[in-house]
């Protein structure tokens, strides 16, 4: 593996890249207006940035707002949608070109996208293309966290504490007990439960590293058993009332940051792939991976 590789080449150049998506995402364009209803569907990554975006969405009144894995997507029957919004990086991943293809004439699309030259562009209404984000890994960093900082801007929010603490997250030293843990909890509460899922695919994919995430006040419903010694609970946004005393005392390593929860996750990144050199692997060629899942279509009966 190179000493430089694109996965690192791609997280490092986050504060650029959203900043230039902060600037489409609050000029006028194709996203959903306020009010409308909207379902927005993604695969992996691109899903739980799409739970983040609901939750934002919803919580800030602007309108009704399901995310759905695009293999699991309500879209039919009574469920009544004004728009659907896709969000994929490839813009050739089979299960969101399927939903693309399903509504369309009925339900209007906008689909979010790091590659512009790609099917999803014909089958959508509308498209936001991010180019400057597309990435060369396949472990995705800077698309992920780009196209959300798109909708935060287009959300109303003014993203530039985010932008300003990515910067600030790039340069802080990696604790070696990050490195060397033995596990990771990932917790979050409203759209930050997205992040905690982000977080820990990003240690699946990039490490292979033993990860789980959950809302953070379901942790002590049962998953705070599995905390101890040499371990690490990570929590993204705010902590509710004593989750911290409770880590402590299992021997967790409990790690909780001020900045904005967006940048925190750039933190992540970094330590993922600390722990794929570590271990001696590829984090651009993880095992098992590849960048879009193309699935073939299944024979005539």
């Amino acid at each position: 593996m190179s000493e430089t590789s694109y996965m690192e080449q791609e997280l490092q150049s986050q504060p650029e890249t959203w900043q230039e998506a902060a600037r489409i995402g609050a000029a006028a364009g194709p996203l959903p207006r306020t009010g409308q209803r909207v379902a927005v569907i993604g695969c992996g990554t691109s899903w739980f940035m799409a739970q983040s975006y609901a939750a934002l969405r919803e919580s800030a009144g602007l309108g009704v707002t399901d995310p759905f894995a695009a293999s699991e997507s309500f879209l039919g029957g009574d469920r009544a949608y004004d728009a659907v919004v896709a969000i994929t990086r490839s813009g050739t991943t089979t299960e969101v070109l399927r939903v693309l293809e399903a509504v369309k004439g009925r339900i209007p699309t906008v689909t979010i996208l790091g590659d512009p030259g790609t099917p999803a562009v014909a089958l959508s209404d509308e498209t936001v293309a991010l180019p400057f984000a597309d990435e060369q890994s396949v472990v995705q960093t800077r698309f992920a966290t780009t196209a959300l900082t798109l909708l935060r801007a287009h959300l109303g929010e003014d993203v530039s504490r985010a932008v300003a603490d990515a910067q600030e997250a790039l340069g802080v030293p990696l604790e070696q007990e990050w490195v060397d843990a033995e596990q990771f909890s990932f917790l979050g509460t409203g759209w930050t439960f997205g992040l905690a899922n982000e977080a820990a695919l990003k240690m699946r994919e990039a490490s292979q590293s033993w990860t789980e995430s959950y809302p953070a006040m379901e942790y002590r419903h049962g998953p705070i058993a599995i905390a101890a010694p040499g371990r690490v609970t990570w929590l993204f946004g705010q902590a509710p009332d004593g989750l911290e005393a409770d880590v402590v005392r299992t021997g967790a390593r409990f790690v909780r940051h001020d900045r904005d929860p967006l940048a925190d996750l750039v933190l992540v990144q970094r330590v993922a792939l600390a722990r794929a050199r570590a271990r001696g692997l590829d984090p651009d060629n993880p095992r098992g991976l590849t960048r879009s899942v193309m699935l073939e279509a299944p024979a005539a009966s």
